[in-house]
C-alpha cells in the first residue's frame, strides 16, 4: 500500500480504540446471572451484534436507547423481565470503557503524518468521554448521532469526506468491523485497513457477521492492532 498518497485516516472507535469487549462482556454476564442465565462470551458479542445490528437499522435512535434495546433483546431471548436498571447498565458502562494499550502511542505516531479522524456510531456526549482517553486531538469526529443514521450507512463516510474536504483517495479507513466498516468505505472508493483484534469471537467480534461475497469486504490491508498500522507506516516511509 502506497501511504504517501493518503492525507487523512479515520477511525472507528468502539472495538478499534476502545476495548468495548471489555465493557460489553462483564455487564452482559452480570445481567444473565442475575437471572441464572449463562453464556459463552463468543455467543454474548454473536447476540450483541445482532440485537445491536437490528436496533440500528431502523429509524434513527440515540446509541442509549440501541444498548437499552440489546439488554431487552437478551431478556427476550433468554425469557426474563430485565429491571430498569439493568436496561440501563450497558450505556451506563460506556464512560468506562477504556482504549486498547497501543491505540494512545499509535495514534500520536500516526499523527506526525496524517490528520486524524473518527467516524463512530455513538452520541456526541458518550464519545466526548471516550475523546479523553485517546491522547490525541482528532482533526474532525463524525458521530452517528450527527449523521443521524449508523453505519454500515454510507451516509457516515459521505458525511465525512464533505466535513473533512476530503476525496475518496485520499482517506484511509481503519476498523475492526468488516461490516460496519470496511465494507461501506470500499463501496465509496476509500481504501481500507481491517484492524483485526484478538476476540472472543475471532474474525468478528461484537458486530453482525457481513453477509456480502470475500471480494467486496476484503481490506486493503490486514493488521492485528493500532501498533500494526502505525509499524507498517513507518516501514514504508523507511523504504
Amino acid at each position: 500500500m502506497d501511504f504517501s498518497r493518503f492525507t487523512t485516516i479515520s477511525f472507528d472507535c468502539y472495538g478499534t480504540l476502545i476495548d468495548w469487549e471489555s465493557g460489553i462482556l462483564p455487564t452482559l454476564r452480570t445481567v444473565l446471572a442475575n437471572h441464572g442465565q449463562s453464556l459463552p462470551d463468543a455467543g454474548i458479542l454473536e447476540l450483541y451484534g445482532e440485537f445491536e445490528a437490528q436496533a440500528e437499522s431502523g429509524p434513527y435512535q440515540n446509541y442509549r436507547d440501541v444498548l437499552q434495546s440489546v439488554v431487552r433483546g437478551f431478556a427476550n431471548r433468554f425469557n426474563f423481565e430485565a429491571s430498569s436498571a439493568e436496561i440501563r447498565s450497558l450505556h451506563e458502562s460506556v464512560r468506562a470503557w477504556a482504549p486498547f494499550p497501543d491505540t494512545v502511542p499509535a495514534l500520536r505516531e500516526l499523527q506526525k503524518r496524517y490528520r486524524l479522524v473518527v467516524i463512530s456510531n455513538i452520541d456526541d456526549d458518550l464519545f466526548a468521554e471516550a475523546r479523553k482517553h485517546l491522547g490525541v486531538e482528532f482533526d474532525g469526529v463524525i458521530t452517528a448521532e450527527q449523521a443521524r443514521s449508523y453505519k454500515p450507512s454510507v451516509n457516515n463516510f459521505q458525511m465525512a469526506l464533505r466535513s473533512f474536504a476530503i476525496t475518496p483517495d485520499r482517506l484511509l479507513h481503519a476498523a475492526q468491523s468488516v461490516y460496519h466498516d470496511v465494507v461501506p468505505a470500499r463501496s465509496l472508493g476509500i481504501s481500507t485497513v481491517w484492524v483485526n483484534r484478538k476476540s472472543a469471537r475471532p474474525g468478528i467480534g461484537a458486530v453482525r457477521a457481513s453477509a456480502v461475497p470475500d471480494s467486496e469486504k476484503r481490506a486493503d490491508l490486514e493488521v492485528p492492532d493500532l501498533a500494526g498500522l502505525a509499524a507498517a507506516v513507518l516501514t514504508r516511509a523507511r523504504d
